[in-house]
């Protein structure tokens, strides 16, 4: 009789049917118009700038989600957008509407998904309402919860609005707060210089999604929101103090107590 082989043992063991881990494709692979700014922008920034980022692992490659960073230099959303975007998301920001009836510029925001927001056709609920797509497209949008640079003397943030708090409860998505700092340094705040050179180091902290379990399910009084929204405030200071070595005021600051304007391009 012939002999037998030889088999090893691993080769009469079932075959590993468990299913095998989806690769997530990232949404800057996805052509869009955003490719066009993204490959002008994205450069620029990196020529005159060097991201160091922590809290990577917080930033979900898909699905919808609220980014909430802190502001204090007009260059903020483009420092932050080339961050996103470096980590395989596309960003949508909510944006005055006025920006979108400036030629050019008007028509590249509508082509590439950004989101006007006319509070005088829609009160307080607009931002919600406008984002509705951006939420059933699986996209994420940048909400600056202050609306506006910080008026904050040493650049904390300070008191914030209810636009992330209001889309995060009503459509059930996550929030995750961003700080970063050093992007001063490119254009402070109020000033329309850029500074070229020498290369600014520019650090942001991504923090786990803001825990607003407490108000999810209960109605959209006031109080709700305001509770809702100091709590995201809360963890952008954190992740703030993290990145600066330093701890913010106990008091956050608010413009109405100085008499200040609170109108800004992105709305909160």
């Amino acid at each position: 009789m012939p002999k037998t082989p030889d088999v090893p043992d691993a080769a009469l063991e079932p075959a590993d049917r468990s299913p095998k881990k989806r690769r997530i494709r990232k949404e800057t692979f996805r052509p869009s118009v955003f490719w066009v700014g993204a490959g002008i922008v994205v450069p620029l920034i990196g020529t005159i700038s060097s991201f160091k980022v922590r809290g990577k692992e917080n930033l979900p490659l898909e699905g919808s989600f609220v980014i909430a960073p802190n502001h204090y230099s007009e260059i903020d959303p483009l420092v932050v957008g080339s961050m996103l975007w470096r980590h395989g998301r596309q960003p949508r920001f909510l944006a005055k509407e006025s920006l979108f009836k400036v030629p050019v510029v008007g028509w590249f925001l509508r082509s590439s998904g950004q989101v006007p927001v006319s509070r005088s056709h829609g009160g307080r609920g607009a931002p919600v309402a406008q984002a509705q797509h951006i939420v059933d497209e699986d996209y994420i949008v940048v909400v600056y919860p202050e609306g506006t640079l910080t008026r904050d003397p040493d650049l904390w943030p300070m008191r914030g609005k209810t636009g992330a708090a209001r889309i995060a409860l009503d459509y059930g998505i996550p929030v995750i707060p961003v700080a970063h700092w050093g992007t001063q340094q490119i254009m402070a705040r109020y000033s329309k210089k850029i500074s070229l050179f020498p290369r600014k180091k520019i650090t942001f902290s991504i923090g786990k999604p803001v825990d607003l379990d407490a108000f999810r399910g209960k109605p959209m009084t006031a109080t709700v929101l305001n509770e809702a929204t100091e709590t995201i405030m809360r963890a952008i200071t954190h992740e703030l103090e993290a990145l600066r070595g330093e701890k913010a005021p106990e008091k956050r600051w608010d413009p109405s107590e100085h008499a200040q304007s609170e109108t800004g391009r992105f709305e909160g």
